[in-house]
């Protein structure tokens, strides 16, 4: 995924980014309709957004478009209507304000050559492509929207290019007319609403296919037509088994189909019901890790959407841990752990790397840390799983899936909820996680006294500031002993009647810590 600028206001624990909400108005649904053509990088397009008002007395309201797109012309329920475009804003005076709770259509039409968002390449083939890249903030580059994540809304593309194209969109096909001009338009239609990062069109010389469904979820793979044998073995088994996995353990899926595209980018992109793969990844192997990550998504920031870009981790940290529980279900726990322990080191590093960084965004920078939004926000799930046990943790995940679906939320709200299922105060545990930069760094030492037939523990934090609260466990020889570290020294003492062979620290893989452990 790419990176967003992403502010953070205050030490004092309250995050926000700076995006200017309009909680007066909510748009309720987008009908797009772009042309695209091989004569020219300039698209012509035509909007109509529907908008309902919330509250009494607003006077106008604003949409994101960038120039350099220029508008036409700007109607109200058909009546063409004042507006002026400057910079990234569109701005429409109301001649009368709206009673609340109604809803208005704006109709907006536009032409330019997009700076970002929609782009035409070449793919790996020479073939042309348009595709779109909206993360986090590119929608606005080329549709007029709502170009922040708190306003979902469903909609429509009708894409008129080409004929020697093939169209995908978010949704379902709803048809193909040919204009007979040597061009076709397409109709998709997203039903479930969404962030507009989540919009998303490709047009390139597609070899589309259904092969059936999963969990009731129709599944699609959308190839360049010299892939079509190398990516139906990269994605359609993937793709199936993570449909099931996460239908059964998460919730029902929430959209209207999956479908696999490839596209000329890197890594890839969940775009809701219609998630692109880039293109170097068609290699004939299944790529079980990358379909797993992308499609937890759908689940996970597109179905449930961070209310601010400050808790990215609610998408990205999200992914990341379940695409290593989806490893865990089909692999193994091995396999599993083993993903977890690399995770860690990738987010030790760079946290000597970054310091003062947290997970839940506390100050700006140009691009989202990886290793610490992904890797350490999926740790702070497996810290969550350990905290509460494995049982709690599914109900958990599973009740803010049905709570928070096709909405918003935040840390707060999955706090919440946890505590909840589990009957815990959690309020340490998201505070040390999430809101602390850095993590445990622990020094520790074992011996046995043999007069006194016990086994003595050592440990010591050696990260700068407090104490964190840590509940360990400790292996004596297979069995496991657990303890809870809430100062910066502390001794721990087992009873043992003969001398252990072995003795570990944290055997299971279940802390987030860089950990020096011997025998003294």
């Amino acid at each position: 995924m790419r990176a967003a600028l992403l502010i953070g206001l205050c030490a004092c624990g309250l995050w926000a980014d700076t995006y200017p909400r309009q909680p007066e108005i909510d748009v309720r649904h987008y009908v797009f309709r772009v042309t695209l053509s091989d004569e020219s990088p300039e698209i012509s397009g035509e909007a109509t957004v529907t908008v309902r008002f919330t509250t009494a007395g607003v006077g106008g309201f604003r949409l994101d478009l960038a120039q350099p797109m220029n508008v036409d012309e700007v109607r109200e329920d058909g009546t063409a209507v004042p507006f002026t475009h400057t910079g990234e804003q569109l701005r429409i005076p109301l001649a009368a304000a709206p009673a609340p709770g109604s809803g208005h259509e704006f109709t907006i039409r536009y032409h330019g050559v997009p700076a970002a968002g929609l782009k035409i390449a070449t793919n790996k083939y020479g073939e042309k492509c348009f595709f779109s890249e909206n993360w986090p903030d590119l929608a606005h580059q080329w549709l007029p929207t709502i170009d922040h994540p708190y306003d979902k809304a469903t909609g429509e593309f009708f894409i008129t290019a080409p004929v020697k194209y093939q169209v995908v969109a978010n949704g379902a096909l709803e048809e193909q007319i040919d204009l007979g001009d040597g061009r076709r338009t397409t109709h998709w239609s997203q039903r479930v609403p969404i962030a507009t990062w989540l919009y998303n069109i490709e047009a390139t010389q597609f070899d589309s296919r259904h092969f059936g469904a999963a969990a009731g979820v129709p599944l699609e793979s959308w190839l360049y037509h010299q892939d079509r044998d190398a990516g139906i073995a990269t994605l359609e088994e993937p793709l199936r088994r993570a449909i099931e996995f996460f239908s059964a353990q998460v919730g029902p899926y929430p959209y209207q189909k999956l479908a696999g595209v490839e596209a000329p980018i890197q890594g890839g992109m969940e775009h809701a019901s219609e998630i692109f793969f880039g293109e170097r990844a068609f290699t004939g192997r299944p790529a079980d890790s990358l379909v797993a990550h992308e499609t937890a998504h759908q689940w996970f920031g597109d179905s449930v959407t961070e209310k601010d870009w400050d808790d990215v981790w609610l998408s990205e940290g999200f992914a990341t841990y379940f695409a290593l529980l989806e490893t865990e279900h089909y692999q193994g726990r091995e396999a599993f752990l083993s993903g977890l322990r690399r995770a860690r080191v990738q987010v030790l590093v760079t946290e000597r790397r970054m310091p003062g960084v947290s997970v839940v965004q506390s100050k700006p920078w140009n691009g989202i840390p990886n290793q610490i939004v992904y890797q350490k926000g999926a740790w702070v799930l497996h810290l969550v799983r350990g905290q509460i046990g494995t049982e709690k943790f599914w109900a958990g995940i599973r009740e803010y899936y049905r709570r928070f679906r096709d909405g918003n939320a935040s840390t707060t709200d999955f706090r919440k909820v946890i505590e909840e299922v589990s009957g815990q105060d959690l309020g340490w545990f998201f505070q040390q996680w999430l809101y602390r930069a850095g993590s445990p760094v622990l020094e520790g030492t074992w011996h046995y006294d043999a007069a006194r037939r016990q086994i003595e523990i050592g440990l010591e934090q050696t990260q700068a500031g407090e104490a964190y609260r840590l509940p360990l466990e400790v292996g004596i020889d297979g069995a496991v002993e657990k303890i809870e570290m809430r100062a910066k020294r502390q001794t721990f003492v087992f009873p043992a009647a003969h001398e252990p062979v072995k003795v570990e620290l944290d055997p299971d893989t279940w802390m987030l810590m860089e950990a020096k452990f011997e025998r003294r």
